[in-house]
């Protein structure tokens, strides 16, 4: 099987702006994007820049957008999105600078994720046991959504609030902060409900829903974020 891969190309050293480069890649149906950019990388042209680690969809480092659509490289079929002879175009997540070709800086993204406290907050003496908080499995569930975010940025960059503003939080922030506002064992839900509910806080969210759609991991963001809308509206974490 034969593809075209329109990738989007950005050296910083020596382009003034972003231009598009086609190669040819023989590959099978079966085969992931990912294998694809390798071929091209390996094979090609060695100049081609992209992020990746595990290759597994775990690590969430190859969000990138492809056919037009956020999805992780690497767990995107070619048999699902092209046939023989089509041409599968890649290019970097939105919103982000872009470092060179694929890879975007990432910083922003994480600032976001630190300024909402990501990390349970609780300061009560150690129960006896000395080593564990323990939680109902009712209460566990309560978040046990939120929990699979691998913070591939994927929401974050395909919601249009964000590409208008990028000093908004963004949806992976809020199913950070929603993690552990609804976590029975935390002590600072009201702490990261103040901060959600400033000017670039979770208000910003138009509920386009993309973010949901971009979500490798199935995670309902959207759901997630109007639980933490209802929670700032009526001051009650349920």
């Amino acid at each position: 099987m034969k593809i075209n891969l329109k990738i989007k190309r950005f050296n910083p050293e020596t382009d003034k702006k972003p231009h598009w480069e086609t190669y040819a890649v023989e590959v099978e149906p079966t085969d992931r994007v990912l294998d694809a950019l390798h071929d091209v990388k390996w094979n090609q042209d060695g100049t081609l820049a992209l992020r990746r680690s595990c290759a597994h969809g775990v690590c969430g480092s190859d969000a990138m957008r492809i056919n037009g659509r956020n999805m992780l490289a690497c767990k995107v079929l070619i048999q699902n999105i092209a046939k023989d002879g089509d041409t599968i175009t890649v290019e970097p997540i939105l919103g982000l600078p872009v470092v060179k070709d694929l890879i975007v800086d990432m910083e922003p993204f994480f600032a976001h994720y630190r300024a909402v406290m990501p990390y349970l907050v609780n300061n009560d003496p150690l129960p006896a046991n000395g080593r564990e908080r323990l939680q109902s499995p009712a209460d566990r569930e309560r978040y046990d959504d939120t929990t699979k975010c691998i913070l591939c940025a994927a929401c974050t960059t395909s919601c249009p609030s964000f590409w208008a503003r990028g000093e908004y939080v963004g949806p992976a922030a809020i199913v950070q902060a929603h993690r552990f506002i609804f976590d029975s064992r935390d002590q600072a839900a009201q702490q990261r409900l103040e901060i959600l509910s400033a000017q670039d806080g979770v208000w910003r969210c138009r509920t386009a829903f993309n973010c949901t759609e971009a979500c490798p991991r199935g995670i309902q963001v959207t759901k997630a974020i109007g639980e933490v809308k209802e929670a700032l509206r009526t001051g009650v974490i349920r």
